[in-house]
């Protein structure tokens, strides 16, 4: 039997994990094929967003991309959706058009609250716009979904709670950071040190 749409996509993102540009073009093929064959498969138009990215052609991922924002959410693609909207919202930031970006993100969180990467990049909109006691609430769903195991998010948490003026909590993330990432770079100085000052002064 020939293969489904769903597993040659499958193949074709292992392709491109390699990062070698004739892979990356191998797959774009493929994509562009099943494409011709069904004009709104999602996952084919994730995959071809995904290629343009590694090929750092940003405005053709975009273009997909928009696309999949237009279409009505389906249960059967719900994986999908999040990580267009996601890679979408992403784009949009590194672009300073963050009400486009919060749009998208907020639809993410409406499909699914547990979505720590929506919440860290709310967090990073808030941070951008010196919103930081917002931010950091933001970055505290993240940390805590990811069961406070991942460190960037900790230290952008720590981050902002310092640049909020919230000295302790910034102590109480940063040593959690570091107790289970003894060598985790930069929060140590950046903040820790920081904060204990403040507390002190």
């Amino acid at each position: 039997s020939p293969k489904s749409f769903r597993t040659q996509v499958l193949e074709c993102h292992a392709w491109m994990a390699s990062k070698k540009k004739q892979d990356i073009e191998r797959a774009i093929t493929v994509l562009t094929d099943i494409l011709t064959r069904e004009k709104e498969y999602i996952p084919a138009l994730l995959g071809l967003s995904v290629a343009h990215m590694l090929l750092k052609q940003p405005p053709r991922a975009r273009n997909h991309l928009k696309r999949i924002a237009k279409m009505d959410w389906e249960p059967e693609f719900a994986d999908d959706f999040e990580r267009s909207w996601l890679l979408l919202a992403d784009i949009h930031i590194q672009g300073g058009k963050y009400d486009l970006a919060t749009e998208l993100l907020k639809r993410a969180l409406a499909q699914n609250q547990s979505c720590a990467k929506a919440w860290e990049y709310l967090g990073l909109i808030m941070e951008k716009e010196a919103s930081y006691r917002d931010a950091a609430d933001h970055y505290d769903r993240a940390w805590r979904l990811d069961r406070e195991s991942n460190p960037a998010t900790g230290y952008k948490l720590a981050f902002n709670h310092l640049k909020a003026k919230k000295f302790v909590e910034a102590i109480e993330v940063s040593h959690k950071v570091l107790g289970a990432h003894p060598d985790y770079p930069k929060i140590r100085k950046d903040i820790l040190d920081k904060a204990r000052a403040l507390v002190r002064a």
